[in-house]
């Protein structure tokens, strides 16, 4: 798929000089500038008096040609009324200047800064003090109540939405954003009446630990919408158009964003949750420590990948890393199996008609929910013809401003209903693109979950016929599975593989979505599965109230049902016996045709002509 260009070039305009010259023109000179010097060689020897006389002819003269002027003056818009003064306002309107839409850029740190001295500022100087440590925390089996996450406690929400102040206390912007809503914890919200802490009469044993990376600017690409298609078509036609009202902040509106890095707010979210997991889950380190080893994380190549690692870590570890834990970085690429990116040598989920198929429902979804706010916002922009793909993108522009800057101006437009509406926009885009809806969801998630069963059950991978990585799964040093404690982080279209291989189906239930309308009560929310953080605890447990070892799953802090795996009965705290579950995932995976999914000659039909609600392409 072609990416879309960043920005229309990578030249910044000058917008100070473009202000300088601007109010040069419009200030007064002063008079030093304009008085004449006086000719040394010339000085009058005549000294000239002026009487009373001559002061009050000469105001009164000032008085009459004042008068005549403001008559001849107005002439053109008092005599013939308050439409042509309008008019002339404006002929004479200010327009958008050059540099509105462009891209602004920060480039920090510099690339030799002059004072930089590493001998003079070391890392460590010695004299530590005392450096005893205490026990690991586990909050996750102590704690009387589980500590909730709320999101976003830098982020600045607004005081108004689509011009009227917030209606409900209780609506909560920052959870309506879809895949680019900051991860929380979501309490109850998959049917359970149960907490992640640890039910009575168990104990955790093991943790695997699944999590996306955090807050990021745009990618490169998008197939709808996209933030930087905007900056750029606003900065082309600047020369022709102003903006008033709700959108008169677009005068001097430049793009700041930068492309898939992480934001500080990313940063802080990997940090956070990793200090997190240290307190529910430290003292699984304990079993590190009595076998002599330290634990094995993975990440991706991509950099927004590797520094969600590394700023996990940090957290999770503390500063320094070294000798603390080894993370393993498979290279995302094409020509790399990776379970972790497993999309790059699938070739089928690349085909949009099968692999992006949500883009069609958005698009019809989106004609929909914002045809009010087109109606309402065009009045404010003279000169530029808006589009629903541009409203689609202010919204858009709202979540990413904010999570890469703090605020956005963006965010003031809309209304809660049409927050909303861009929530489930986000579901339909991947319902149908990542997930139960998608043909190549579930075969996506295959290598994962095949890493997984692996891990359980301590036994080496025998058959790399999906995205595992031989060199890597292979090696017991890169691929352990002995571990007590595995942490992955991948893409929030991996988790969606994820869950939808597993056969999570309390997720699938009100699917195939509609385009039409927003079902009630339904049962996929990308905002609570998939935003930026999201992370997914399969928790290993031993109890006295059931035999044999026992599998969770909790996704951002809610306990799910796993009655929809085979074998894994109704229970109040989510659980499952472990060998029913691995035994569940096995069948699942024979069942799961990596060859005929990712590289046969299939079709869909585009649109709703077809559907599924298992991720599985049609069969033979």
């Amino acid at each position: 798929m072609a990416g879309k260009p960043d920005v229309e070039t990578d030249e910044a305009y000058a917008r100070n000089s473009y202000d300088c010259e601007e109010r040069q023109s419009l200030l007064p000179l002063t008079s030093d500038a304009t008085s004449a010097p006086s000719s040394p060689g010339k000085q009058s020897g005549v000294s000239k008096k002026f009487g009373v006389l001559h002061l009050g002819l000469a105001f009164l003269a000032g008085v009459i040609a004042c008068i005549l002027t403001q008559l001849f003056v107005c002439a053109g818009c008092c005599v013939h009324g308050r439409n042509n003064h309008s008019s002339s306002e404006n002929s004479m309107k200010v327009l958008a200047p050059p540099y509105v839409g462009s891209t602004q850029v920060h480039n920090f740190p510099p690339a030799s800064p002059t004072n930089a001295n590493p001998t003079l500022f070391p890392s460590n100087v010695g004299y530590p003090g005392g450096t005893p440590t205490g026990a690991e925390p586990n909050v996750i089996e102590t704690a009387p109540a589980y500590p909730i996450h709320s999101g976003a406690a830098q982020l600045v929400a607004p005081n108004t939405l689509g011009s009227k102040a917030n209606e409900h206390k209780t609506f909560d912007l920052f959870r309506k954003w879809g895949n680019l809503s900051p991860w929380y914890s979501v309490g109850q919200a998959f049917g359970l009446d149960s907490e992640p802490t640890v039910p009575k009469s168990c104990r955790v044993t093991g943790l695997h630990f699944l999590h996306r990376h955090g807050a990021r600017y745009p990618t490169q690409w998008a197939s709808y919408g996209g933030p930087a298609a905007l900056a750029a078509r606003l900065n082309e036609a600047a020369a022709g158009w102003n903006a008033t009202g709700s959108l008169e902040f677009l005068n001097d509106w430049t793009y700041k964003l930068g492309e898939e890095l992480l934001t500080p707010f990313g940063r802080q979210q990997m940090y956070d949750l990793g200090i997190s997991m240290r307190l529910k889950y430290g003292f699984l380190l304990e079993n590190f420590t009595e076998t002599n080893t330290i634990p094995v994380f993975r990440t991706e190549s991509q950099d927004r990948m590797l520094h969600s690692a590394l700023n996990f870590a940090i957290g999770f570890f503390g500063y320094p890393l070294d000798g603390k834990y080894q993370e393993s970085i498979t290279i995302e690429s094409q020509g790399f199996n990776n379970t972790l990116a497993p999309y790059k040598t699938c070739p089928n989920a690349k085909v949009p008609e099968k692999g992006d198929r949500g883009v069609w429902y958005v698009k019809r979804w989106a004609a929909i929910y914002l045809k009010n706010a087109l109606a309402r916002l065009q009045p404010f922009i003279k000169g530029y013809e808006l589009s629903i793909e541009d409203i689609y993108i202010m919204q858009q522009m709202c979540a990413y401003e904010t999570v890469a800057i703090g605020y956005s101006k963006f965010c003031e437009l809309f209304t809660e209903e049409e927050w909303e509406g861009f929530n489930y926009a986000l579901d339909l885009s991947f319902w149908y693109g990542s997930a139960f809806g998608c043909p190549v969801a579930r075969v996506q998630g295959y290598g994962w979950i095949k890493e997984l069963v692996a891990r359980l059950t301590h036994t080496p991978i025998t058959e790399h016929n999906s995205s595992t990585n031989s060199t890597l799964d292979d090696n017991p040093t890169t691929f352990p599975l002995n571990q007590s404690l595995y942490v992955d982080a991948t893409h929030e279209v991996v988790i969606l593989n994820i869950i939808t291989a597993l056969n999570l189906t309390n997720f699938a239930t009100s699917g195939p979505l509609p385009y039409t309308h927003i079902p009630a009560n339904r049962s996929f929310e990308v905002s609570k599965l998939a935003p930026f953080g999201t992370n997914i605890q399969f928790q290993l447990l031993e109890c006295t109230s059931v035999p044999g070892p026992q599998i969770r799953i909790i996704i951002n802090d809610g306990v799910t049902p796993l009655t929809g795996i085979k074998g894994c009965p109704e229970h109040r705290d989510g659980m499952c016996p472990l060998d029913s579950f691995v035994k569940a995932q096995k069948e699942l995976l024979l069942e799961t045709e990596w060859e005929y999914d990712c590289f046969a000659d299939w079709t869909v039909p585009e649109g709703d002509a077809w559907n599924t609600t298992i991720g599985s392409p049609p069969k033979p």
